[in-house]
């Protein structure tokens, strides 16, 4: 349907070289975007790009904003233009409240929130210069629900959604939509070492889980080429679980 045709569409997606992050990568360019993967392992990224028709690779570190903010122009203008942003990027340090250092604090949020920010503010003036641009925010379950072991981690993904409400308030003159997808628990490097840390986290989360599965990356493809596409175009200020139904369980 050409209302999902990205084909002559631009995209970076932050943390695109795995996880999350490659699932909706690889969901744009199927529908026919061009596509720059940013991430720092730049084996990883090289790896990553096999699995897409069309795209690059970008490297930087997030925590650091001139740096992020020469991404943003790079992959603008390596591709050409850019109409889409996927921020993706993110880390998360698991122990409870009382152990974490103002570093660790900082570390989290600024790789979750802060570069989601400054990656969008750089985006911001190429998107109105071509009429309009896409924007999705990747938050969490933790945008929704609180968890003793993830205090940075759950304040960034909720901050996340308000970000992304402001930004949709501000920019809709512009005719760019801003969104956020909220994933629940997805098969990722990530989540493999939350199981190893957390006794019995598996059999929670598959308990829970309505569609009786934990997620997989590919499982994030959907919703990326919705919200990137003309058919989200009345679209805006939205935080859309994917989660096989986790955070209907109330």
């Amino acid at each position: 349907m050409n209302l999902f045709d990205l084909k002559g569409k631009t995209a970076l997606v932050t943390g695109g070289n795995g996880g999350i992050g490659l699932g909706m990568a690889k969901g744009l360019a199927a529908a026919g975007a061009r596509v720059a993967i940013a991430g720092r392992d730049k084996s990883k990224s090289t790896e990553a790009l096999k699995s897409l028709s069309d795209g690059i690779a970008v490297e930087a570190d997030l925590k650091d904003e001139i740096a992020c903010q020469a991404m943003v122009e790079e992959a603008a203008k390596r591709l050409g233009r850019l109409d889409i942003l996927v921020n993706n990027a993110g880390t998360n340090i698991r122990k409870p409240p009382e152990e974490y250092s103002i570093e660790e604090w900082r570390l989290v949020l600024d790789t979750n929130l802060t570069s989601a920010f400054v990656a969008a503010q750089a985006a911001y003036p190429h998107m109105k210069r071509a009429g309009g641009g896409k924007i999705v925010n990747i938050g969490s379950m933790m945008s929704i629900f609180g968890a003793s072991f993830v205090a940075p981690y759950g304040a960034s993904k909720g901050g996340m959604v308000q970000l992304t409400r402001a930004l949709a308030c501000a920019w809709a003159k512009d005719n760019i939509q801003v969104n956020a997808v909220l994933p629940g628990w997805i098969d990722t490097a990530l989540t493999r070492r939350a199981r190893a840390d957390i006794k019995g986290l598996h059999e929670r989360v598959l308990a829970r889980t309505p569609a009786g599965r934990w997620g997989q990356p590919e499982d994030l493809s959907g919703i990326a080429v919705f919200l990137c596409s003309r058919a989200s175009d009345f679209v805006t200020g939205t935080a859309i679980p994917v989660d096989g139904g986790y955070s209907s369980q109330g």
